[in-house]
């Protein structure tokens, strides 16, 4: 991996038999924790005549930007709310795309290893950046968009390995890992604003 970039993202390979089973019906076993990731993941719902109800959780990006921008600081707690949502978003995506049969934790880092260094806005933050991060990110939403075609793919040919000799190819595995790191650090920089640093066109 690039060691240089703040945001880290591993993917323990399983050195072992995947349950077949649970491989077999995964669109299905996924549902509940997909169910939970969506209920801290929402921010609005729209009632009957048009009108948006407020949620509680959701990646925060409005108020990040507006403290970077006005008064160049980045609270703590607000960045820990989203470097976790952004692990448990792993784990459940990783559950998905088979690379770890183990039921999703909400909280215990399992297989997925994230890690996200915490800025220090006065000195590593540009005020000015973050109102144009989310477009100077464009090239990369492009690319993630054929590499993530790419990676259904990887994992529909994964699920039939699995299902015939209970195995990931490996290298199917570390190419979903790495669409998933790429799309992490694009995450960092343009959305959850821990960063300055533009984001590698590499799956390293």
């Amino acid at each position: 991996m690039d060691a240089a970039y703040p945001l880290q993202l591993s993917v323990d390979y399983p050195e072992r038999a995947l349950n077949r089973w649970t491989t077999a019906f995964r669109i299905f076993t996924v549902l509940p924790i997909a169910v939970v990731l969506g209920a801290v993941s929402a921010f609005t719902i729209h009632g009957r005549h048009g009108d948006a109800i407020a949620l509680a959780g959701g990646t925060l990006f409005v108020a990040p930007l507006l403290m970077i921008l006005f008064r160049h600081k980045y609270p703590r707690w607000w960045f820990d709310w989203n470097r976790e949502l952004l692990r448990f978003s792993d784990r459940v995506l990783v559950y998905l795309f088979l690379m770890d049969d183990r039921y999703p934790s909400t909280d215990d880092e399992q297989a997925v290893h994230v890690d996200v260094a915490y800025p220090d806005a006065e000195v590593q933050l540009n005020r000015w950046l973050p109102l144009v991060k989310w477009f100077l990110a464009i090239p990369h939403y492009v690319v993630l968009f054929f590499l993530g075609i790419a990676a259904v793919g990887a994992v529909v040919i994964a699920w039939f390995a699995i299902l015939f000799t209970g195995r990931y190819p490996r290298g199917l595995f570390e190419f979903v890992e790495g669409v998933l790191r790429w799309q992490n650090r694009v995450l960092a920089y343009a959305f959850l604003l821990v960063t300055d640093q533009y984001p590698p066109f590499s799956l390293s």
